[in-house]
Protein backbone atom coordinates (compact mmCIF):
# COMPACT_ATOMS: atom_id res chain seq x y z
CA UNK A 1 0.00 0.00 0.00
CA UNK A 2 1.23 3.77 -0.78
CA UNK A 3 0.05 7.03 0.43
CA UNK A 4 0.36 10.27 -1.27
CA UNK A 5 0.89 13.31 0.52
CA UNK A 6 1.06 16.78 -0.32
CA UNK A 7 4.63 17.89 0.23
CA UNK A 8 4.06 21.28 -0.50
CA UNK A 9 1.32 23.47 2.19
CA UNK A 10 -0.25 26.42 0.59
CA UNK A 11 0.03 27.87 4.51
CA UNK A 12 2.19 31.46 4.83
CA UNK A 13 5.10 30.23 6.79
CA UNK A 14 4.93 31.14 11.00
CA UNK A 15 1.18 31.65 10.57
CA UNK A 16 -0.60 30.31 13.73
CA UNK A 17 -3.46 28.97 15.04
CA UNK A 18 -4.52 27.98 18.80
CA UNK A 19 -7.32 24.87 20.03
CA UNK A 20 -8.41 24.83 23.15
CA UNK A 21 -9.90 21.96 25.13
CA UNK A 22 -12.36 23.12 28.16
CA UNK A 23 -13.96 21.12 30.67
CA UNK A 24 -17.84 21.36 30.99
CA UNK A 25 -18.36 21.75 33.97
CA UNK A 26 -22.00 22.24 36.51
CA UNK A 27 -21.64 25.79 37.64
CA UNK A 28 -22.73 24.95 41.51
CA UNK A 29 -20.57 21.51 42.12
CA UNK A 30 -17.66 22.24 39.14
CA UNK A 31 -18.08 17.95 38.43
CA UNK A 32 -17.75 17.71 34.40
CA UNK A 33 -21.17 17.31 32.44
CA UNK A 34 -22.21 16.19 29.13
CA UNK A 35 -22.80 18.77 27.13
CA UNK A 36 -20.89 19.01 23.85
CA UNK A 37 -23.85 17.85 21.84
CA UNK A 38 -25.69 20.85 23.45
CA UNK A 39 -23.56 23.13 22.69
CA UNK A 40 -22.63 22.17 18.71
CA UNK A 41 -26.56 21.80 18.29
CA UNK A 42 -26.65 25.86 19.35
CA UNK A 43 -23.90 27.58 18.19
CA UNK A 44 -24.03 30.57 16.22
CA UNK A 45 -23.52 30.27 12.46
CA UNK A 46 -20.59 32.53 12.51
CA UNK A 47 -19.26 30.05 15.08
CA UNK A 48 -19.76 26.33 13.83
CA UNK A 49 -16.02 26.18 12.49
CA UNK A 50 -14.55 27.16 15.44
CA UNK A 51 -15.62 24.73 18.19
CA UNK A 52 -15.67 21.32 17.83
CA UNK A 53 -15.83 17.86 19.53
CA UNK A 54 -13.50 15.77 21.60
CA UNK A 55 -13.28 11.75 22.81
CA UNK A 56 -16.02 12.49 25.32
CA UNK A 57 -19.19 14.67 26.28
CA UNK A 58 -17.58 16.74 28.75
CA UNK A 59 -15.40 18.15 26.67
CA UNK A 60 -15.57 21.08 23.75
CA UNK A 61 -12.34 22.62 21.77
CA UNK A 62 -12.36 25.73 20.57
CA UNK A 63 -10.16 26.38 17.78
CA UNK A 64 -8.68 30.05 16.77
CA UNK A 65 -8.79 31.08 12.78
CA UNK A 66 -5.09 31.26 10.81
CA UNK A 67 -3.73 34.34 12.43
CA UNK A 68 -0.71 36.32 11.26
CA UNK A 69 0.23 37.15 15.03
CA UNK A 70 0.35 35.71 18.32
CA UNK A 71 -1.84 38.66 19.52
CA UNK A 72 -4.44 38.24 17.39
CA UNK A 73 -4.47 34.62 17.61
CA UNK A 74 -4.58 35.27 21.58
CA UNK A 75 -7.61 37.96 21.17
CA UNK A 76 -9.54 35.16 18.99
CA UNK A 77 -9.01 33.11 21.81
CA UNK A 78 -10.72 35.04 23.91
CA UNK A 79 -13.25 35.78 22.18
CA UNK A 80 -13.77 32.25 21.87
CA UNK A 81 -13.51 31.57 25.28
CA UNK A 82 -16.12 34.42 25.97
CA UNK A 83 -18.66 33.44 23.88
CA UNK A 84 -18.48 29.11 25.30
CA UNK A 85 -19.17 31.79 28.74
CA UNK A 86 -22.19 33.43 27.49
CA UNK A 87 -23.29 30.07 26.30
CA UNK A 88 -22.78 28.76 29.27
CA UNK A 89 -25.19 31.23 31.07
CA UNK A 90 -28.18 29.98 28.91
CA UNK A 91 -27.48 26.67 29.30
CA UNK A 92 -26.42 26.12 33.14
CA UNK A 93 -22.89 25.36 32.49
CA UNK A 94 -19.41 26.85 33.03
CA UNK A 95 -15.92 25.95 31.14
CA UNK A 96 -13.13 24.94 33.94
CA UNK A 97 -9.60 24.81 32.74
CA UNK A 98 -6.90 22.59 33.77
CA UNK A 99 -4.96 19.65 32.25
CA UNK A 100 -7.07 16.72 34.14
CA UNK A 101 -10.31 16.95 36.07
CA UNK A 102 -9.37 16.84 39.61
CA UNK A 103 -12.41 14.14 40.29
CA UNK A 104 -14.09 13.00 37.40
CA UNK A 105 -14.37 9.15 37.21
CA UNK A 106 -13.89 7.55 33.86
CA UNK A 107 -16.65 4.92 34.29
CA UNK A 108 -19.13 8.18 34.24
CA UNK A 109 -17.80 9.28 30.67
CA UNK A 110 -19.65 9.23 28.18
CA UNK A 111 -18.17 8.96 24.29
CA UNK A 112 -19.10 11.12 21.07
CA UNK A 113 -21.07 9.21 18.87
CA UNK A 114 -19.29 9.68 15.38
CA UNK A 115 -17.46 7.44 13.05
CA UNK A 116 -13.56 9.28 14.25
CA UNK A 117 -14.31 8.64 17.93
CA UNK A 118 -16.05 5.29 17.65
CA UNK A 119 -12.62 3.91 16.27
CA UNK A 120 -10.71 5.52 19.04
CA UNK A 121 -13.18 4.00 21.70
CA UNK A 122 -13.06 1.06 19.76
CA UNK A 123 -9.27 0.63 19.61
CA UNK A 124 -8.66 2.11 23.23
CA UNK A 125 -11.73 0.33 25.19
CA UNK A 126 -11.62 1.41 28.96
CA UNK A 127 -8.40 3.51 28.64
CA UNK A 128 -10.22 5.99 26.03
CA UNK A 129 -12.49 6.54 28.95
CA UNK A 130 -9.28 7.05 31.32
CA UNK A 131 -8.27 10.73 28.87
CA UNK A 132 -10.49 13.19 30.47
CA UNK A 133 -7.62 15.37 29.68
CA UNK A 134 -7.02 18.88 28.62
CA UNK A 135 -4.38 20.51 26.57
CA UNK A 136 -3.67 23.82 24.49
CA UNK A 137 -2.39 22.84 20.87
CA UNK A 138 -0.44 25.31 18.66
CA UNK A 139 0.25 25.20 14.73
CA UNK A 140 2.85 26.89 13.25
CA UNK A 141 2.81 27.04 9.18
CA UNK A 142 5.72 25.83 7.41
CA UNK A 143 6.48 25.68 3.75
CA UNK A 144 6.28 21.77 3.19
CA UNK A 145 6.48 18.51 4.27
CA UNK A 146 10.24 17.83 3.99
CA UNK A 147 10.79 20.96 5.81
CA UNK A 148 7.85 19.95 8.84
CA UNK A 149 9.98 16.84 9.55
CA UNK A 150 13.24 18.14 9.47
CA UNK A 151 12.34 21.00 11.76
CA UNK A 152 10.00 18.40 14.08
CA UNK A 153 13.16 16.32 14.56
CA UNK A 154 14.79 19.18 15.76
CA UNK A 155 12.74 20.40 17.91
CA UNK A 156 11.69 17.35 20.15
CA UNK A 157 14.26 18.76 22.43
CA UNK A 158 11.81 21.37 23.73
CA UNK A 159 9.41 18.91 24.77
CA UNK A 160 10.56 19.19 28.15
CA UNK A 161 10.53 22.60 28.81
CA UNK A 162 7.31 23.60 27.14
CA UNK A 163 5.76 20.93 29.61
CA UNK A 164 7.28 21.78 32.48
CA UNK A 165 6.54 25.50 32.10
CA UNK A 166 2.68 24.74 31.07
CA UNK A 167 2.47 22.22 33.91
CA UNK A 168 -1.27 22.12 35.11
CA UNK A 169 -2.67 18.91 36.44
CA UNK A 170 -1.72 17.30 39.86
CA UNK A 171 -5.03 15.64 40.33
CA UNK A 172 -6.58 12.89 38.51
CA UNK A 173 -10.18 10.50 39.93
CA UNK A 174 -9.78 12.68 43.20
CA UNK A 175 -5.98 11.59 44.14
CA UNK A 176 -3.26 13.67 44.38
CA UNK A 177 -0.81 11.74 41.96
CA UNK A 178 2.54 13.60 42.74
CA UNK A 179 2.87 14.27 39.01
CA UNK A 180 3.32 17.96 37.72
CA UNK A 181 1.11 16.80 34.28
CA UNK A 182 -1.11 13.86 35.36
CA UNK A 183 -2.53 14.70 32.01
CA UNK A 184 0.71 13.30 30.25
CA UNK A 185 0.51 10.36 31.94
CA UNK A 186 -3.21 9.90 31.35
CA UNK A 187 -2.92 10.13 27.65
CA UNK A 188 -0.12 8.33 27.58
CA UNK A 189 -1.90 5.20 28.12
CA UNK A 190 -2.42 5.74 24.00
CA UNK A 191 -0.27 4.27 21.60
CA UNK A 192 1.39 6.89 19.73
CA UNK A 193 1.59 9.81 22.26
CA UNK A 194 5.41 9.95 23.49
CA UNK A 195 8.04 11.94 21.28
CA UNK A 196 8.82 11.06 17.42
CA UNK A 197 11.03 9.63 16.54
CA UNK A 198 13.62 10.84 14.00
CA UNK A 199 12.58 11.00 10.47
CA UNK A 200 15.38 10.66 7.96
CA UNK A 201 13.24 12.46 5.45
CA UNK A 202 9.48 13.25 4.30
CA UNK A 203 9.18 9.73 1.97
CA UNK A 204 10.56 8.51 5.60
CA UNK A 205 7.50 10.01 7.60
CA UNK A 206 5.17 9.05 4.60
CA UNK A 207 6.46 5.59 4.69
CA UNK A 208 5.76 4.93 8.22
CA UNK A 209 1.62 6.32 7.58
CA UNK A 210 1.58 3.67 5.12
CA UNK A 211 2.72 0.96 6.69
CA UNK A 212 0.08 1.73 10.03
CA UNK A 213 -2.60 2.43 7.94
CA UNK A 214 -2.05 -0.73 6.02
CA UNK A 215 -1.80 -2.82 9.10
CA UNK A 216 -4.81 -0.54 10.95
CA UNK A 217 -2.93 0.54 13.56
CA UNK A 218 -4.32 4.10 12.42
CA UNK A 219 -7.12 5.39 10.70
CA UNK A 220 -6.33 8.93 9.76
CA UNK A 221 -2.82 10.46 10.11
CA UNK A 222 -3.45 12.61 12.89
CA UNK A 223 -3.73 9.43 14.77
CA UNK A 224 -0.16 9.91 15.31
CA UNK A 225 -1.04 11.58 18.83
CA UNK A 226 2.86 12.89 19.50
CA UNK A 227 3.87 15.19 21.76
CA UNK A 228 5.20 17.20 18.60
CA UNK A 229 4.46 16.29 15.06
CA UNK A 230 3.93 17.62 11.57
CA UNK A 231 0.21 18.30 11.11
CA UNK A 232 -0.48 16.69 7.08
CA UNK A 233 -3.61 18.50 6.91
CA UNK A 234 -3.03 21.88 8.08
CA UNK A 235 0.36 21.99 7.11
CA UNK A 236 1.71 22.68 10.14
CA UNK A 237 4.22 21.62 13.05
CA UNK A 238 1.65 20.94 16.24
CA UNK A 239 3.06 21.40 19.49
CA UNK A 240 0.78 18.96 21.59
CA UNK A 241 3.05 18.21 24.98
CA UNK A 242 1.34 21.61 27.01
CA UNK A 243 -1.38 21.25 29.49
CA UNK A 244 -4.14 23.73 29.29
CA UNK A 245 -3.85 26.94 30.80
CA UNK A 246 -6.26 29.31 32.87
CA UNK A 247 -3.90 31.97 32.22
CA UNK A 248 -4.59 33.71 28.68
CA UNK A 249 -1.23 35.65 29.09
CA UNK A 250 0.22 32.14 30.01
CA UNK A 251 -1.25 31.00 26.77
CA UNK A 252 0.29 33.77 24.62
CA UNK A 253 4.03 32.76 26.41
CA UNK A 254 3.70 29.34 24.97
CA UNK A 255 2.08 30.58 21.80
CA UNK A 256 5.32 32.62 21.04
CA UNK A 257 7.70 30.39 22.13
CA UNK A 258 6.14 27.92 19.71
CA UNK A 259 6.49 29.84 16.88
CA UNK A 260 9.93 31.50 17.73
CA UNK A 261 11.15 27.64 17.57
CA UNK A 262 9.61 26.97 14.48
CA UNK A 263 11.22 30.45 12.58
CA UNK A 264 15.06 29.89 14.35
CA UNK A 265 14.86 25.82 13.39
CA UNK A 266 14.23 26.88 9.72
CA UNK A 267 16.73 29.74 10.01
CA UNK A 268 18.92 26.78 11.59
CA UNK A 269 17.96 24.51 8.55
CA UNK A 270 18.79 27.22 5.70
CA UNK A 271 22.03 27.80 7.13
CA UNK A 272 23.13 24.30 7.45
CA UNK A 273 23.16 24.15 11.10
CA UNK A 274 20.35 22.21 12.63
CA UNK A 275 20.74 19.88 14.92
CA UNK A 276 18.41 16.79 14.90
CA UNK A 277 19.81 13.72 16.18
CA UNK A 278 19.48 12.85 20.14
CA UNK A 279 19.63 9.98 22.12
CA UNK A 280 15.88 8.62 21.75
CA UNK A 281 15.96 7.28 25.70
CA UNK A 282 16.90 10.54 26.52
CA UNK A 283 14.32 12.17 24.68
CA UNK A 284 11.87 9.91 26.70
CA UNK A 285 13.73 10.40 30.25
CA UNK A 286 13.35 14.41 29.96
CA UNK A 287 9.54 13.64 29.02
CA UNK A 288 9.27 11.54 32.01
CA UNK A 289 11.17 14.01 34.32
CA UNK A 290 8.98 17.32 32.96
CA UNK A 291 5.76 15.31 34.06
CA UNK A 292 6.96 14.03 37.29
CA UNK A 293 8.94 16.57 38.72
CA UNK A 294 8.62 19.56 36.65
CA UNK A 295 11.23 22.57 36.31
CA UNK A 296 13.71 21.58 38.94
CA UNK A 297 14.51 17.92 37.15
CA UNK A 298 17.70 17.05 36.18
CA UNK A 299 18.01 16.23 32.19
CA UNK A 300 20.28 15.62 29.32
CA UNK A 301 21.49 18.82 27.80
CA UNK A 302 20.35 18.32 24.10
CA UNK A 303 22.67 21.39 22.89
CA UNK A 304 25.60 20.43 24.61
CA UNK A 305 27.23 17.25 26.63
CA UNK A 306 26.10 16.98 30.15
CA UNK A 307 23.30 17.72 32.69
CA UNK A 308 20.84 20.44 32.90
CA UNK A 309 17.98 21.21 34.89
CA UNK A 310 14.57 21.50 33.10
CA UNK A 311 14.59 25.43 34.55
CA UNK A 312 17.97 25.85 32.86
CA UNK A 313 16.90 24.14 29.73
CA UNK A 314 13.85 26.66 29.98
CA UNK A 315 16.57 29.71 29.71
CA UNK A 316 18.40 28.01 26.76
CA UNK A 317 14.91 27.84 24.97
CA UNK A 318 14.57 31.28 25.73
CA UNK A 319 18.20 32.26 24.74
CA UNK A 320 17.98 30.00 21.46
CA UNK A 321 14.86 32.35 20.50
CA UNK A 322 15.21 35.74 21.61
CA UNK A 323 16.04 37.10 18.46
CA UNK A 324 13.20 35.16 17.24
CA UNK A 325 10.82 37.02 19.63
CA UNK A 326 12.31 40.23 18.77
CA UNK A 327 11.08 39.39 14.93
CA UNK A 328 7.80 38.77 15.77
CA UNK A 329 7.47 42.09 18.18
CA UNK A 330 6.69 39.00 21.68
CA UNK A 331 9.87 39.47 23.50
CA UNK A 332 7.38 40.55 26.35
CA UNK A 333 6.75 37.31 27.03
CA UNK A 334 10.30 36.85 28.59
CA UNK A 335 8.65 38.56 31.75
CA UNK A 336 5.79 35.65 32.00
CA UNK A 337 8.72 33.08 31.34
CA UNK A 338 10.73 34.79 34.58
CA UNK A 339 7.29 34.95 36.63
CA UNK A 340 6.93 31.46 35.91
CA UNK A 341 10.27 30.49 37.26
CA UNK A 342 9.67 32.41 40.24
CA UNK A 343 6.23 31.80 41.31
CA UNK A 344 5.48 28.65 40.12
CA UNK A 345 3.12 26.79 37.09
CA UNK A 346 -0.67 26.32 37.09
CA UNK A 347 -0.02 23.12 38.66
CA UNK A 348 1.41 25.21 42.21
CA UNK A 349 -1.23 27.31 42.05
CA UNK A 350 -3.99 24.45 42.29
CA UNK A 351 -1.75 22.91 45.14
CA UNK A 352 -1.31 26.20 46.95
CA UNK A 353 -4.96 26.83 46.58
CA UNK A 354 -5.78 23.21 48.03
CA UNK A 355 -4.12 24.23 51.06
CA UNK A 356 -6.25 26.50 52.49
CA UNK A 357 -8.99 25.14 51.05
CA UNK A 358 -11.11 21.67 50.09
CA UNK A 359 -11.48 20.04 46.68
CA UNK A 360 -14.92 21.20 46.17
CA UNK A 361 -13.71 24.77 46.39
CA UNK A 362 -10.57 23.53 44.28
CA UNK A 363 -13.30 22.97 41.42
CA UNK A 364 -14.76 26.31 41.71
CA UNK A 365 -11.79 27.75 41.30
CA UNK A 366 -11.08 26.05 38.25
CA UNK A 367 -14.00 27.59 36.99
CA UNK A 368 -13.77 30.88 38.62
CA UNK A 369 -10.04 31.99 37.86
CA UNK A 370 -10.47 30.73 33.40
CA UNK A 371 -9.21 34.52 32.52
CA UNK A 372 -11.54 36.06 29.71
CA UNK A 373 -8.71 39.50 28.88
CA UNK A 374 -5.12 39.56 28.89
Amino acid sequence: MSIELKKDFKNTPFTIGIEEEYMICDPKSGDLVNRANQIMQNLNSNKKQRFSYELIQSEIESNTSVCNTVNKAVEELISLRTYLKELGEKYNYRIGISGTHPTAQPIDQKFIDNDSYNWVKDNLRYYASRNITFSNHFHIAVSNLDEAVRLTNSLRRWTAPLLALSANSPFFEGIHTGFRSSRTMSFGNFPRTHIPPKFESANDFINLISILKETKAIAKDRHLWWKIRPHTDFGTIEFRMCDAQRDISRVKMLAAICQALVYQASLDLRNGNLQEDYNYELLLDSLWKASRFGLDAKISNFSSNGIISIRNSVLDMINYIKDALIYFNNLDIVDMVEDVLSDGTEHDLQLNYLKKHNMQELKLYLMDKVDYSL
